[in-house]
């Protein structure tokens, strides 16, 4: 896959840019609770870091605190105590509209749902994925169109999402994702929706992605596909339970 790159002015670059990259993300002591008697605390303490590059998967069973933590990681919530640091940068420092900028510029998500607009051509639902870059419209689907090419769907820019099969749309999806080049994507159980085969292509193309330089979490109940990620992370009960290791065969040659 070649990367292509947008028409979008550079993102503001974090402190350490003369050495070591800052992590992606890095989570200290976080927790999140919502208002009730007593509180319901969703996560407890959790401490992460992502490292720039890194393929990893988030797994846990349902009411486990995943997509809480997804929320998170994406600044889409903020944590009730605790630090959250994206690219260098403590989120707690940035008002609702600065969050909202990053996550237009340096945050890709891709949903179970897929979230197309029916009204749309692929091309012009990938275009929506840089509304905020401030490009004209002609440069938006010229770099969606490049998108579309990256993920293999060249030959789908004008059908519409109802004339797609499943994994199309979900290629699609990552597609107006990655648009914008952003720094981290974060996949939220991007095969749910899939059969066996559409979901290993998807799952393929994360791992190119992030051949090509994309940090990628993926957040999912499947255990099997988890494992076959270099490093997996299991939520219990609003709690890191384990945080492992290993070479990544499958990603071997990529």
């Amino acid at each position: 896959m070649t990367p292509h790159h947008p028409h979008t002015e550079p993102a503001a670059q974090s402190p350490a840019q003369t050495g070591t990259a800052p992590p992606v993300l890095e989570l200290t002591g976080v927790t999140k609770e919502y208002p009730g008697s007593p509180p319901l605390r969703i996560l407890h303490g959790i401490d992460l870091t992502v490292t720039p590059g890194e393929l990893l998967a988030v797994v846990g069973p349902s009411g486990s605190g995943k997509s809480t933590l997804l929320a998170l990681l994406g600044s889409l919530d903020r944590p009730t105590t605790g630090r959250l640091r994206f690219e260098g940068r403590d989120l707690s420092d940035l008002s609702d509209p600065e969050l909202a900028a990053l996550r237009a510029h340096r945050i890709g998500f891709v949903f179970q749902q897929f979230f197309l607009l029916p009204g749309l051509s692929t091309v012009e639902n990938v275009a929506t994925g840089l509304l905020y870059s401030g490009a004209p419209a002609s440069l938006r689907r010229a770099d969606a169109a490049r998108a579309l090419r990256d993920v293999g769907l060249g030959h789908r820019l004008d059908h519409h999402p109802d004339q797609l099969s499943g994994g199309e749309k979900q290629r699609v999806a990552i597609a107006r994702a990655l648009v914008g080049r952003p720094a981290l994507l974060l996949a939220d159980e991007p095969t749910g929706a899939l059969d066996s085969v559409s979901g290993a292509a998807v799952v393929d193309l994360l791992r190119t992605l992030n051949a090509d330089g994309t940090t990628v979490v993926v957040i999912t109940h499947d255990r099997e596909l988890a494992a076959s990620f270099p490093r997996r992370i299991g939520i219990h009960d609003g709690r890191i339970d384990f945080d492992e290791r290993h070479p990544d065969p499958a990603g071997a040659g990529l």
